[in-house]
């Protein structure tokens, strides 16, 4: 999820969900229903249809609504404290003047223009220095530092397999496409997007100097080095096999049997001399090993000036980020760049977030939002305890090692005990590009002290602002930014009913990622580490393979399908969070009533939350890389999918056979 706009377009996000005058009693009003729609046939539609036909996408922006579309407007805000912060007289190294003048070097297009890619010729130049595999590699490892990734999926994180301590984690990349099938698919679509970031690629190089022929074969050369590489590639389905992404090697054994890479030489280069690695995905480093003495020394020159040019092009001139733009713009349907203020906004919240993120918190966050937070989550906990227990297919043994999992969680809510330092970072108002490479070293050189050390368990693996929440495995752990304790997910002055079918929503969704086809595969502690047994996990297999065949059947555009294999993690998370929070809001006092508010009785008020959370219009190209990318299904079917599925919601809205959302009891689909 991600972050807020002017104020006409926030209040249309929230849609028909308004406050009440100051004079009466404050909360939520629930309106905007289409009456002519059976809740039966298209719940989503029920809730969201008159919003959603009269919801315009802004012409910067790929989708509106709620969700990850929520940071659209949340960016505003963010806006406007920068904006407020760089006028300001600031003292050298607070977080006021970094903030400030890194967003005022953004903002100054004039310099940024006048340099073009001055900044980027003495990369350029060591790469027409390199003249072997050796120097090649020593290329690689000093560009990771400063964020300009090529061949190398370089991350230090919590080893799964012993969640206390980091270790570094190797994983597949080298790619420019969102993912391997894109250089196989041979659909219209594809192909346009295929011939677009070619023609991205030409771009750049005769933006460096290159005649329009040599630009258009050196495309060629960088593409078909990427397709080399792509079909080494796992699919994205097949990155979600828990067990076969863990590859603990001994760094002298992946020395010998991938000379080539040099990976004694590359660690210590990259600051990290360990003597084992994670290589979670083997068969791309060994396409790896053998292409480094299969292509020639230049054509691998000619890749790696289009990964530090991509890279980089948002940094430098105009030119460079409008040929960014043009290929985006075939993957999304964006339509217009985004306002230059709203980019860099981005790019403080992406370079320095943790100090943005301390004065949004102490702008737009309530103290109070956590201390309910708090008795949500609690209460979410306890559903879920009693859903455990009465489970029919679980046996009494894994039903204690699950609740055990469940009480070991750790909560995390608004934002962290301690803040990150960014003292490191050399920011000046006229050094954009330079401002950019600063935080990025710096976040590398943070990334790198954690090799081999304990795992720091107070650390946030998102900014505050940020409209999202999270679980994290290794860490056992679910969090929830400040940015996501706002409507439509959560209002202090909303009901029961709808902060449970909002936040509590989403409060049950992460606590059964913790029990999703990945999660269930970690213990308590974080650890890879079978905790069932082996007819539960059969049964528990099942059972998800129950949501896979199921969401394979919807349909999101034209003949384009939900990829049930890889949402089932999400899906899986959405029908148990859903349950969850239903039985959390059954604890409460509106949630053992009747009376109606709005016309709609407290379960309804419930359903009809669940459905504004999830509020989204997209642009049909970003729809559709979405399907081919995302572990999470479209929204429509976050909706759907999981309300068909549960009997209360039947019970609630009249549910019937014959209506299009109607399945029989023996087929509602329970997992959790």
């Amino acid at each position: 999820m991600k972050k807020l706009l002017y104020i006409p377009v926030a209040l249309l996000l929230v849609g028909a969900c308004k406050q009440t005058p100051d004079t009466e009693a404050k909360r939520v009003v629930i309106t905007g229903i289409d009456p002519t729609k059976k809740p039966g046939d298209d719940f989503f539609t029920y809730a969201n249809g008159i919003w959603y036909d009269s919801a315009q996408i802004p012409a910067s922006q790929t989708g509106v609504g709620s969700y990850s579309f929520l940071n659209f407007p949340q960016r505003i805000r963010m806006l406007g404290i920068l904006d407020s912060v760089s006028q300001a007289s600031n003292v050298d190294g607070t977080i006021e003047q970094k903030v400030g003048d890194f967003y005022t070097s953004g903002l100054d297009v004039a310099t940024i223009n006048k340099r073009g890619y001055e900044p980027i010729k003495p990369i350029l130049a060591r790469i027409d220095a390199i003249a072997d595999v050796p120097t090649l590699i020593t290329f690689v490892a000093e560009e990771q530092k400063v964020g300009d990734v090529s061949i190398i999926g370089f991350r230090v994180g919590p080893d799964s397999r012993r969640s206390s301590v980091n270790i570094v984690n190797l994983s597949q990349t080298g790619i420019g496409l969102p993912e391997r099938d894109y250089y196989f698919r041979a659909d219209s679509s594809t192909l346009a997007i295929q011939a677009a970031y070619k023609k991205y690629i030409a771009t750049l190089f005769e933006l460096t100097g290159a005649d329009a022929a040599t630009a258009a074969k050196n495309a060629e050369v960088a593409y078909e080095i990427e397709k080399q590489i792509a079909a080494s590639h796992k699919t994205n389905i097949e990155r979600r096999n828990v067990q076969t992404n863990y590859n603990k090697l001994a760094v002298s054994d992946i020395a010998k049997k991938q000379p080539n890479i040099g990976w004694v030489t590359l660690l210590d280069a990259l600051g990290t001399p360990v003597d084992s690695v994670n290589m979670q995905q083997p068969a791309y480093y060994d396409k790896l090993n053998a292409m480094l003495k299969s292509v020639s020394i230049n054509d691998w020159k000619i890749y790696l000036k289009t990964k530090s040019i991509s890279t980089f092009a948002n940094f430098l001139s105009e030119p460079f980020a409008d040929a960014s733009f043009a290929y985006s713009k075939i993957l999304t349907g964006q339509a217009v760049r985004k306002p230059r203020a709203e980019e860099i906004t981005e790019a403080v919240d992406r370079s320095l977030g943790h100090a943005l993120a301390q004065l949004y918190v102490k702008k737009y966050f309530p103290e109070e939002a956590k201390k309910r937070m708090r008795v949500l989550v609690d209460n979410l906990k306890k559903a879920f305890e009693t859903r455990i227990t009465k489970l029919e297919w679980m046996s009494d043994s894994t039903k204690t090692k699950a609740k055990e999992k469940l009480y070991a969680f750790t909560e995390k809510i608004g934002y962290p005990d301690k803040w990150r330092d960014y003292s490191n970072v050399e920011v000046s108002k006229d050094t954009y590009f330079e401002n950019r490479l600063s935080a990025n070293k710096n976040d590398y050189l943070y990334n790198i002290a954690k090799a081999g050390k304990p795992v720091d368990r107070t650390e946030w693996g998102t900014t505050p602002p940020t409209v999202t929440a999270y679980n994290n495995p290794t860490l056992n752990e679910i969090v929830f930014p400040a940015g996501i304790l706002q409507p439509p997910y959560f209002d202090l002055n909303a009901d029961d009913a709808l902060n449970y079918g909002g936040i509590g929503m989403v409060i049950g969704h992460e606590i059964t990622h913790s029990f999703d086809d990945q999660g269930a595969q970690y213990d308590k502690d974080g650890n890879v580490k079978n905790w069932w047994t082996k007819d539960d996990f059969e049964k528990f297999k099942a059972r998800t393979q129950q949501v896979i065949d199921q969401y394979n059947s919807f349909t999101v555009l034209d003949s384009v399908h939900v990829k049930g294999a890889l949402t089932v993690g999400e899906n899986t998370a959405d029908i148990a969070g859903m349950a969850i929070a239903y039985d959390a809001f059954k604890l409460t006092e509106q949630g053992q009533d009747t009376t109606k508010l709005d016309g709609f009785t407290p379960d309804q008020r419930f359903f009809i939350s669940i459905a504004r959370i999830w509020r989204v219009k997209t642009r049909d190209e970003f729809l559709r890389m979405y399907v081919n990318t995302n572990p999470h299904s479209p929204a429509k079917w976050r909706v759907n999918g999981p309300l068909m599925n549960f009997t209360p919601f039947y019970n609630a809205f009249n549910v019937q056979q014959g209506d299009k959302m109607y399945k029989p009891e023996n087929e509602r689909i329970v997992v959790w």
